[in-house]
C-alpha cells in the first residue's frame, strides 16, 4: 500500500472540502489526535464515509469482525501491548504475511511496528473503530484465561494444587489485570472471567461444575450465554480463589455462602455479590456484577424518557408523602428505577434513608441501612427504628410481607414519603398483592400516590438491524391497523450480539397514578370498579410503551411478546 495522507484522499474522493479539511487539522493541532478521529468526532465524516473512501482510493479491504471467526492462535502472533495500543487485531497469517484488522490503516506507525515484532508483511485490512476494540478484549481474554488453565495443569501435575489453597490465598490483590504476570494462574484465570464479563456488559457470572469440566456462563441482555469449559480438576482452585476474595470460608463445602468483593476492571470500580451453593458435583458460584456508574442511577439510565418520563417526573415532584411503588417480576430493573427516584429527591434539605438488603449503590446524601434477616435486622424492625429518626422519606428495598407492608402504609400516612419495590407482574396486581399479605384496603387507598410497573426489553442489535414489513398477525398482536403500511425491525444475528440480533436492553414502563375514583374502588374491594376507575384515568398500560419502541426499531415485537406474553 503507497504512503498516502487521509486529508488528501478526502478531499480528492469529494467526501469533505478544503474548507472542512483545513479546520479539521487545525483541531488535529489542538487536540493531538489523528485527523479520522477528529473528522469523526466533529460531524465532518461519518465512519461509514470513511471506510468506503479507504476502500476505494486505496483498495484496502474491509473485514467484518462482528461476524468474522478469529483463530485463537492469533493471540501468539502479535503481543496484547502492541494491539491494545494502536488497536489492532491479526486476523490470519501466512509463512511471511499477516492481515491486519485496524481502524485506521494509514496509521504507519503502528503497521511498522507491527511488521518489527512479526517479522511478518503487513498486509492491512480496514474494520470499525468498535469491532476492533471488542475482537481485541475477546481474543487476548480467552488467550489469558486458556494460558492460566493450562499453567494450573501443569501445576497439578507438579503438585502445586495438591496440597491445600494457601498459596493462593497470599494474594489478595483487588485490581483485576491480566497482564500480572507474577499472579498465581488461579488468580489469572479469575481475573480474566471477570475482565471478560465487563467487556460483554454481563449483569452475572455463573460457575458450574458438571461431571467432565466446569461450565462458565455469563447471563448477558437477560439470558445466559456459555462462554469457557474449564478442566474438573481445576474446580477447587477458581472456587476457593473467589471465596477468598468474598471472605468466606474455604474449608466449608457442604452450606451456602454469601459475601462480596471491591474490584476495579480498566480503571472502573466494580461491587461483586458472590454465592455458592453445594451441587452434588461440587459447588456452583454465582457473581452479580454491580457497576457503580453514576447513569445507572437516573431516569436517562434506566431508558425512560418521552410521555412517560414526564409522568413519573410530575408523581414524584408533587409528592411529599405517601407511598410510590416500583413493581415488576425479578430481574425488570425495579432496584435500577427507585435509585433514580431516590437520585431525584435527595437534597440537603431532606432527611432520606434507605433500607436495603443488599445496599446495591452508594450514594452521596442518602442514609443506607443494610437489612440482615439473620440478625434480626429486618425490614420491619428497621423501619419501625427509622421513623424515630426524623426521616422525610424512606425508601424501602422490597416489600415482602404484611407487617413491613401495613408499617410502611402507616408511615405514608403520618406524612413520610416512602418509596419501595413489589415483585408483581403490572401495576394493577400489585394492588392484589398488597391485600393478600394483610393490608387493610382503606390503608392501601389512603397511602399509595403511584405505582410505575416496568420491564426490560433487548434492544435490536445496532449492527445487523435490518428492516421488513411485518406480518398481519404480527401487526395485530400490537393493536396497530394491518393495513397502516408500518415497518418493523430484528436483528439478522452477528458477532457482537452472539449470533441472537440483540445488544443491550431497555425499560418498558407504566405508570399508575391513584385518582379519587381508584382510591374508591380499592376500599370498596371491587375488581369491577377498579377496572372502570382505571378505564377513566389516564394511563397508559405497558403494551403501549411496547407499541412505540417497536415502531421506533429499538426492539421487536418477537421480544415484546418473549416478554409480556402472547395477548
Amino acid at each position: 500500500m503507497k504512503y498516502a495522507r487521509l486529508g488528501d484522499l478526502l478531499v480528492q474522493s469529494g467526501t469533505i472540502t478544503e474548507e472542512q479539511l483545513s479546520r479539521a487539522l487545525e483541531l488535529q493541532r489542538d487536540s493531538g489526535e489523528r485527523l479520522g478521529t477528529v473528522l469523526q468526532e466533529h460531524g465532518f465524516i461519518t465512519e461509514k464515509q470513511l471506510i468506503d473512501t479507504l476502500m476505494s482510493q486505496l483498495g484496502v479491504e474491509f473485514v467484518d469482525l462482528n461476524g468474522f471467526s478469529i483463530p485463537p492462535e492469533m493471540a501468539q502472533v502479535l503481543p496484547k501491548s502492541v494491539a491494545k495500543k494502536y488497536n489492532v487485531v491479526p486476523v490470519r497469517v501466512t509463512r511471511g504475511d499477516i492481515h491486519l484488522a485496524m481502524a485506521d490503516p494509514l496509521n504507519f506507525v503502528a503497521i511498522e511496528e507491527v511488521h518489527a515484532v512479526t517479522k511478518r508483511r503487513v498486509i492491512p485490512l480496514i474494520a470499525t473503530a468498535a469491532a476492533t476494540e471488542r475482537a481485541v478484549q475477546n481474543l487476548y481474554s480467552n488467550q489469558g484465561a486458556m494460558q492460566a488453565i493450562e499453567e494450573m495443569q501443569r501445576d497439578l501435575l507438579g503438585g502445586q494444587y495438591g496440597v491445600s489453597t494457601a498459596a493462593i490465598a497470599v494474594t489478595q490483590s483487588m485490581a483485576v489485570d491480566e497482564e500480572e504476570m507474577d499472579a498465581a494462574p488461579a488468580i489469572r484465570l479469575v481475573n480474566s472471567i471477570i475482565d471478560r464479563a465487563c467487556t460483554e456488559n454481563a449483569s452475572d457470572i455463573h460457575i458450574e461444575p458438571g461431571e467432565g469440566s466446569m461450565m462458565i456462563r455469563m447471563r448477558i441482555d437477560g439470558i445466559l450465554r456459555p462462554i469457557i469449559p474449564v478442566p474438573r480438576e481445576l474446580q477447587n482452585s477458581v472456587i476457593s480463589r473467589l471465596k477468598i476474595m468474598a471472605r468466606m470460608d474455604i474449608a466449608q463445602k457442604n452450606m451456602p455462602q454469601d459475601g462480596r468483593a471491591n474490584v476495579t476492571v480498566r480503571q472502573e470500580t466494580l461491587d461483586l455479590r458472590i454465592s455458592t451453593l453445594p451441587t452434588i458435583q461440587g459447588e456452583k458460584v454465582v457473581i452479580r456484577l454491580l457497576r457503580k456508574t453514576p447513569e445507572l442511577a437516573s431516569f436517562a439510565g434506566i431508558g425512560l424518557e418521552g410521555e412517560n418520563r414526564e409522568r413519573l417526573c410530575r408523581l414524584v415532584d408533587n409528592s411529599t408523602e405517601g407511598v410510590i411503588l416500583m413493581v415488576g417480576p425479578t430481574g425488570s430493573g425495579k432496584t435500577s428505577t427507585l435509585y433514580a427516584v431516590i437520585d431525584r429527591l435527595k437534597s440537603s434539605e431532606v432527611n432520606l434513608v434507605s433500607l436495603e438488603d443488599p445496599v446495591e449503590y452508594h450514594i452521596d446524601g442518602v442514609c443506607q441501612v443494610q437489612v440482615n434477616d439473620r440478625t434480626g435486622l429486618t425490614f420491619a424492625n428497621v423501619l419501625r427504628s427509622v421513623l424515630r429518626q426524623d426521616p422525610d422519606i424512606i425508601a424501602v428495598g422490597e416489600i415482602r410481607d404484611g407487617e413491613t407492608a401495613e408499617i410502611a402504609m402507616r408511615a405514608a400516612m403520618t406524612g413520610h414519603l416512602v418509596l419501595s419495590t413489589v415483585h408483581t407482574n403490572n401495576a394493577l396486581s400489585s394492588i392484589d398483592r398488597l391485600l393478600d399479605i394483610g393490608v387493610e384496603p382503606y390503608l392501601i387507598a389512603g397511602a399509595v400516590k403511584g405505582i410505575v410497573s416496568q420491564r426490560l426489553l433487548r434492544r435490536v442489535c445496532p449492527h445487523c438491524r435490518r428492516e421488513y414489513i411485518p406480518s398481519r398477525e404480527e401487526m395485530e398482536s400490537l393493536g396497530l391497523n394491518p393495513n397502516g403500511g408500518y415497518k418493523f425491525y430484528r436483528g439478522a444475528g452477528c458477532g457482537e450480539c452472539f449470533g441472537t440480533g440483540y445488544r443491550g436492553r431497555i425499560g418498558a414502563f407504566e405508570i399508575l397514578r391513584v385518582t379519587p375514583e381508584l382510591r374508591r374502588a380499592i376500599h370498596s374491594r371491587s375488581l369491577r370498579e377498579l377496572e372502570r376507575a382505571l378505564g377513566s384515568a389516564t394511563f397508559q398500560p405497558i403494551l403501549d410503551n411496547c407499541r412505540k419502541l417497536v415502531l421506533d426499531g429499538v426492539t421487536s415485537v418477537t421480544e415484546v411478546h418473549r416478554v409480556l406474553g402472547e395477548a
